[in-house]
Order: C-alpha cells, then structure tokens, then sequence
C-alpha cells in the first residue's frame, strides 16, 4: 500500500487523508449498489491508503452509515477519520402511512427522513447515527443540506439557518467542548452559505460539494479566502461536478446530477483538450486541482465500482505538469487568482 499523504483540518489536531471516500454512492444514490460490492469498495478505499470516510444519515436512509460501520469498525478505531451529518432524523413508516412523494429510490425500505435541525434533533440525529455506525465516537459533525440548492425556497433556507443556529450548533458546540465529537462544520451545496456560516459560528471545518472544481472556481471570490485567513478547513465534494469532469465529456454529460448545459460542456472540453496535449486525463486534473488551494484538506468523490475507487487513487499520484496549469490560464479556462498544483 502506498500512503496518502496527510492533512491537518483547520485548527483542529484531526489529520484527513488528501484524498478520501464519499459514501453516498454505497447508500445507493444514483445506483443500486449490493451489499458485496458496498463493501468492495470499502476495502479497495482502505487497501489504497484512504482513512477519511465521509458518509450521512440520508445516504440511502440510513444505509450507508450501516455499510460504512459495518466496513471500519473492523479497523483499529484510530487509523481512520470519520465524518457524518445532521439535519435529518430517520423514521419509520407504520402500516397504513403513505410514503413521501419524494421518497428516494434504494434507500432503506420502511425508513424516511424528516428534516430536524432542533437542539433535540441533533443530539437524537447523532444518536441514530452512532448505533447505524456501531461507532461511538463520530470525529467530524457536519450540518447538511441548509442551501438554496437543497431548500429551493429563501424563506425556509432563513427559517432553518436560524433553527440550527439556535438550537442544533448549540449541541454540536457542546458536545464538541466535551470531546464527545471532534470538530464541527457544515455540508453544503453553495459557497454563499458556507461563508454565512463561517461567519456566524465557530466552525472547524466546511465541505463544499460541486463548487470548487476544475470548472468552477466563484468560490474564490469570498469563501476560500476566507476560510484560509480564518483556519477552517475545507472539504472538496463533488470534484467532477457529478460526472461531467470524470473523463470523456459526451453529448447528455451530467453537471449537478442533470443533464449539463451546452455551455459547461463547450468548457468541459476545451478542459479536457487541455489536458490530451499534456498527456493527463481530465480526471485527474480535476482531482488535483482543489488541493493546490491552502485551505482544503481533502478531496472526497463518491465512487460506484472497485474499478472507480482505483481509478481515483490513480488520478490523485498521476503526474501534472506545470505547463497544463499554465494553458489553462491562458486559454481563460482557470481563474488567474487560482492556486495550481506545484
């Protein structure tokens, strides 16, 4: 096994590996994915260096927190970081209850979430998700989904910020002053909301899905600055912007989990041109790329096969010359205030 190197998240004294495994996939978003193969990849992750594993209560509703317990808890407790979320607090449907219309496909059946973002939420959030885990102790405490991209309506996404402000920080705090947990941070779809964040608590670390990427970069204009100048750690979700960036970029390429506008795809490609003369695949330019940035401390795509997990820890050791950054720049397809790997 060839060792990742690590980092150190924000001001706190957990070190994640650059380079770590989403679970979301494994609880069955996007794919049916089954027990043995959840597992697999699990155990390619682990063989391959990888000791931070990020996962949620709804990812699969529950499922994945069971796969990944299942998975480390078989590990020595501290050769590995784990982080989960809060936010959503898991019930079951009685007979003669209708399921939600928005009920996922492939979670756990029986099981549905209610949005919870209450001080007596999130202390019974971390409660379900440490007997799902079989973990007692959870490093990383990750608020979920308070974003216009989630909520897709400004008055509620003001009426839970202020809720988990109020009450659900307010158990977090606490049980990170206890040592119950280790650090606290956000999870989230928009850097806007990871800089209201940042600003209104005291925050370890924030993870950023789809906004720091090879092919978007707005996040320099006030949050990445930010987080650097103030400690706090960011976490990269989302590096090929749910698959557009993950190697070929064909007609139909999906961006946010839809099908991508012509534009980002014109983009996606001139990209990927960039990095064919170089001799790199796009995936791993995309991969390296948030990391070069001072503030992130890990990079955590998803994967839906062994195959993607290896194809990931071979894109994060593949070489990257200067000259691709530098194209890129003078091609305007890299913000020149971007940091590059080197």
């Amino acid at each position: 096994m060839q060792a990742i190197a690590t980092r150190r998240l924000g001001r706190t004294d957990i070190a994640v590996t650059e380079l770590g495994f989403g679970a979301a996939p494994i609880g069955g978003f996007r794919a049916t994915i089954p027990e043995a193969e959840a597992q697999a990849l699990i155990d390619a992750a682990w063989d391959g260096g990888v000791r931070y594993y990020d996962t949620s209560p709804y990812y699969g509703y529950g499922r994945s927190e069971l796969r990944i317990g299942h998975a480390l808890r078989q590990r020595p407790r501290g050769e590995f970081v784990l982080s989960t979320k809060i936010g959503r607090v898991m019930r079951t449907l009685r007979p003669g209850d209708a399921a939600p219309e928005d009920l996922r496909p492939n979670g756990l059946p029986g099981f549905v979430p209610a949005f919870d973002y209450s001080y007596d939420g999130v202390m019974r959030s971390l409660e379900q998700s440490c007997l799902r885990l079989g973990i007692a102790r959870i490093d990383v405490v990750l608020i979920h989904d308070i974003d216009f991209w989630t909520v897709r309506d400004r008055a509620l996404l003001d009426e839970r910020f202020r809720t988990v402000m109020e009450g659900g920080y307010r158990a977090l705090d606490e049980l990170r002053r206890a040592g119950v947990i280790g650090a606290i941070g956000a999870g989230l779809n928009e850097a806007d909301m990871c800089l209201r964040f940042a600003r209104a608590g005291d925050f370890d670390c924030m993870l950023l899905a789809g906004r720091y990427t090879l092919l978007e970069q707005g996040a320099l204009a006030e949050f990445m600055p930010h987080a650097a100048a103030r400690g706090i750690g960011v976490i990269i979700g989302g590096p090929y912007n749910s698959g557009i960036l993950a190697g070929d970029v064909p007609d139909g390429a999906t961006y946010d989990y839809s099908a991508a506008p012509a534009p980002l795809i014109g983009r996606a490609r001139r990209i990927a041109a960039v990095c064919r003369r170089h001799g790199v695949p796009l995936a791993a330019a995309a991969l390296q790329f948030p990391l070069a940035h001072p503030a992130v401390c890990s990079v955590i795509p998803g994967a839906l096969s062994v195959r993607e997990v290896e194809q990931n820890l071979a894109h994060l050791r593949h070489p990257v010359p200067g000259a691709l950054w530098q194209e890129l720049r003078a091609e305007g397809l890299l913000a020149p205030e971007a940091p590059v790997p080197g």
